[in-house]
Parts: C-alpha cells; sequence; structure tokens
C-alpha cells in the first residue's frame, strides 16, 4: 500500500522540517515553561466499564482522516500528540532513529493556541530541538533558542497552526468494537481499523514499500464528537518519513491523547515577545 501526502500537508511538513532545522539547541533551552510532556500508556490500557453499543449515529462506521478534526468548536482543551520511529536506513545496517512531540493548547474564545514542539534522532538533526508558537487572533509568535523571533511573520503562524493531524493522521473509516471505557475523564467507545483505513501524512512508502498494521485502535467521545485516543503501531518497509530523503525500514508508533475538554487555558503573548 502506498500512502499519498496532499499538497498541502506536504507543504506543512516541509516548513517544519525547515524550523525545526534551524534550533540547534538543547531540547527546552530557553523554554523554561515547558512542562513535562505526558507519558504514553501501553496500547489498550483502558479499564472497560460496559460493552454496550454507542449512541445510535455512532453504531456503524466513523471517519476521522485527521485524529483532531472538529476540536475548534469546542472552547478549549489540550492535546499531546507524537510519532516514534526507530529502525535502519532502508538496504543498510545503519540505525535511525526519530521522534517528534508536540503539546497543543486551545482557547476558542480568546482565538488562542499554544504549540510546544520538541524532536530528536537523525531523521531531524541528531541534536535535541524545540520550538514554542503562540497564536492570538491574528497575531502569531515563534520563540526558539530562547529568543523570540519577532520577524517570524509565516513560519510563526504555520507553527502556531501546526495540527495533531498533520504529524500521526487518523482513519478514514474505522468500526465500532462495542468497548466503552472511561478515557482522559471522557466517556468513550473504541473503534478498530484496517492499514487500508489509515491516513498518514509523514509516511509514505517508495519503491515498493510495505506498511503492516501491528496494532491499533481509537477511542471516539460521541458527547463532543470528538477522538480522545488515537494509538497504532505499524511495521515500515522502505518509508520515507517527514520528507526525508533517505528511506527507512523499521517500527512506527503514533499515539495522540486528547485531555482537558471544556478548560479554556490561559495563552498570552511568550516571554521576550
Amino acid at each position: 500500500m502506498i500512502v499519498l501526502t496532499s499538497r498541502k500537508s506536504g507543504i506543512l511538513l516541509a516548513l517544519l522540517i525547515l524550523l525545526l532545522a534551524g534550533c540547534n539547541s538543547q531540547r527546552g533551552q530557553g523554554l523554561e515553561t515547558i512542562p513535562t510532556l505526558a507519558e504514553f500508556d501501553p496500547l489498550a490500557t483502558a479499564q472497560y466499564l460496559t460493552e454496550n453499543a454507542p449512541p445510535p449515529e455512532y453504531r456503524n462506521a466513523v471517519a476521522f482522516p485527521q485524529v483532531d478534526s472538529g476540536l475548534n468548536l469546542l472552547p478549549g482543551w489540550r492535546y499531546v500528540v507524537q510519532l516514534e520511529f526507530e529502525g535502519v536506513f532502508a538496504g543498510t545496517t545503519t540505525a535511525a532513529f526519530a521522534n517528534a512531540t508536540a503539546e497543543v493548547w486551545f482557547n476558542q474564545l480568546g482565538s488562542g493556541r499554544r504549540v510546544l514542539v520538541t524532536t530528536t534522532g537523525e531523521l531531524l538533526g541528531r541534536e535535541d530541538n524545540a520550538f514554542e508558537a503562540v497564536r492570538l487572533g491574528p497575531d502569531a509568535f515563534l520563540v526558539r533558542d530562547g529568543v523570540c523571533l519577532g520577524a517570524a511573520g509565516e513560519d510563526a503562524a504555520t507553527a502556531a497552526d501546526l495540527r495533531a493531524g498533520l504529524l500521526v493522521g487518523g482513519a478514514s473509516t474505522a468500526q465500532p468494537t462495542g468497548l466503552r471505557a472511561t478515557i482522559n475523564g471522557q466517556d468513550a467507545w473504541q473503534y478498530r481499523f484496517s492499514a487500508a483505513d489509515l491516513n498518514l501524512p509523514s509516511i509514505r512508502l517508495v519503491d515498493e514499500g510495505q506498511l503492516t498494521l501491528e496494532g491499533g485502535e481509537m477511542w471516539v467521545a460521541p458527547e463532543h464528537n470528538a477522538v480522545i485516543r488515537f494509538y497504532v503501531n505499524l511495521d515500515v518497509n522502505n518509508a520515507v518519513i517527514f520528507d526525508r530523503q533517505l528511506p527507512v525500514s523499521g517500527q512506527v508508533l503514533l499515539r495522540y491523547d486528547l485531555f482537558d475538554i471544556g478548560v479554556v487555558p490561559n495563552i498570552t503573548v511568550p516571554f521576550g515577545c
């Protein structure tokens, strides 16, 4: 299966890579406000409450090609999203590793958005990198290497609008399993999907590359029409990740968790801007 990347997603990914390429500091240097990012639990760790069907409109297949679709309709929230790769450069024994993690806050009333990104690994530069981006209405701010880049312009806006759907994608169709649980404080139902159902904007197969779905689950909260959790384990062979030039083979882990629905965060201009 070959997963194609849309032109818009490719452009945004390229801009993200450029932003990260400009970072040479150790992770978090000059970004003292970065909290400890959430630890990701093993796949399917929820304690099941009951095994009953979701509300009528959610009893058939659902579609969330991007896991954060529709979140702008909610007053406030926070999510943590991660893509991790471990393996080798395709056709070699040279180890390759990449980890990109983003934590995002949203305030609908204040038209505010705050994004913290950290990356590490050969595919994204050997140094640990980090940046903070904030959007307040029409204004966007970017902090890198502890310095507010007042003239960042389009780069600041692009970074502040970074979405989980761009990093980990989602599922174009998913079927209910009948399992219900409390996930991240929300009443949610579990859905399953196949490899063919996945939308993976950060991954592109080349030269007869292969992708195998080793495990995955999506939890949806009907009350908010939102994906609460999206976990995927993949094996890839001859895949391009983050639009980098050299293909790789190995394991990809995708993790997305939505928290604090209805909690409106206080988002302000970053220190020094």
